[in-house]
C-alpha cells in the first residue's frame, strides 16, 4: 500500500514540484490549492505518469478554518496522510506602511496559522501510528530580519524555528520534521509579489533542485536544508549578532524592491 503525501500550494511552483516527485517515488498524493482546475489537471498527469492515485482538496488557506475543512475532507474520503509537505505561502514587499494591512494579515494566515493547524490536525495520527513526516517550506529569509520584507521574512523565521522545535520533540517518536529554507526559486511567486527584484541575491534556484534536496535531507532525517552554496553560506556564514548590524546590512541589500507598483502582492498559495 502506498504511502500517501498531502502537499499545499500543489498548483504551481515548489508545490507542484513536490506533487511530482513524490509522485515519482511512488506515493499517493492529495493536492491542495485554491485552482481546482490546475490542481485537476495535475492529478490527471501524475496518475497517467506514475500509476498513483491523485485526489484533489480545494481550499483556500486564508480562511480561519481552512484546517479544519481539510481534515473534515480527509476523513470523509477515508483518506490518511503519512508525510505533510507545508509548503502553501506568498510575500509582500515594499514600505510596511504602503502594503495593504488584509494582504498582510492573509500572509499570515497562509504562513503560519494554516501551517501550525494543518500539522495539528495530522500529526496525531501519525503519532498513532508511530511514523511519519513534516516538510516545513520556510526560506532564507528567516535567517535575519529584512526590512521591505518585513511581514514575510518574520513569517519565516517562526517557520524555521517551529520545524527545528517540532524535530526535537519528536525525533525519538518516529516522526521526521525537516524545514526547507531555499533562497530565490524561479516560480510564479515572483508575479505575484509584484517584482522579479525581490529575488534580491539576482540569482534564481530551479523547483526540481530545490525539492530534489528538500527530499534527499528528508530521506537522511536533516533537521533542516539550505539548498545551494551560496544560500548556504548566506545562511550560515554571515554573523547573527549584533542584530541592529545585520538589519542594517539586510536592508541595504533588499532596498531594491522599492520600485513603483512593488508595495504589495497578490497571494499565491506556496513559499519560498
Amino acid at each position: 500500500m502506498n504511502s500517501t503525501a498531502l502537499v499545499t500550494g500543489a498548483s504551481s511552483g515548489l508545490g507542484a514540484e513536490f506533487a511530482a516527485q513524490l509522485a515519482a517515488r511512488g506515493h499517493d498524493v492529495i493536492l491542495t490549492a485554491r485552482s481546482e482546475d490546475k490542481l485537476a489537471a495535475l492529478a490527471e498527469r501524475l496518475v497517467a505518469e506514475h500509476g498513483i492515485r491523485a485526489h484533489v482538496l480545494t481550499q483556500d488557506l486564508t480562511e480561519p478554518d481552512a484546517a479544519r475543512r481539510i481534515a473534515d475532507q480527509l476523513a470523509e474520503r477515508g483518506l490518511s496522510v503519512e508525510l505533510l509537505v507545508n509548503n502553501a505561502g506568498f510575500g509582500t514587499c515594499g514600505r510596511f506602511e504602503d502594503i495593504a494591512p488584509d494582504r498582510d494579515h492573509d500572509q499570515l494566515m497562509v504562513n503560519v496559522v494554516a501551517l501550525v493547524d494543518l500539522t495539528h490536525a495530522l500529526l496525531p495520527r501519525m503519532l498513532e501510528r508511530g511514523t511519519g513526516a513534516v516538510v516545513n517550506v520556510a526560506s532564507t529569509a528567516g535567517f535575519q530580519p529584512s526590512p521591505y520584507f518585513a511581514v514575510y521574512s518574520a513569517s519565516k523565521t517562526f517557520v524555521l524555528n517551529f520545524g527545528l522545535a517540532l524535530r526535537q520533540e519528536y525525533r525519538s517518536r518516529g516522526i521526521r520534521v525537516l524545514t526547507l529554507c531555499p533562497g530565490p526559486v524561479d516560480t510564479p511567486f515572483f508575479d505575484a509579489i509584484g517584482t522579479r527584484k525581490a529575488a534580491v541575491n539576482g540569482s534564481m534556484s530551479t523547483p526540481e533542485s530545490v525539492v530534489r534536496a528538500a527530499l534527499r535531507a528528508l530521506d537522511r532525517d536533516r533537521a533542516y536544508v539550505t539548498p545551494g552554496l551560496g544560500n548556504a553560506a548566506s545562511a550560515h556564514l554571515l554573523p547573527r549578532r549584533p542584530r541592529k548590524l545585520v538589519t542594517a546590512i539586510a536592508e541595504r541589500v533588499t532596498r531594491k524592491v522599492l520600485t513603483p507598483g512593488a508595495a504589495s502582492s497578490q497571494p499565491l498559495q506556496r513559499a519560498a
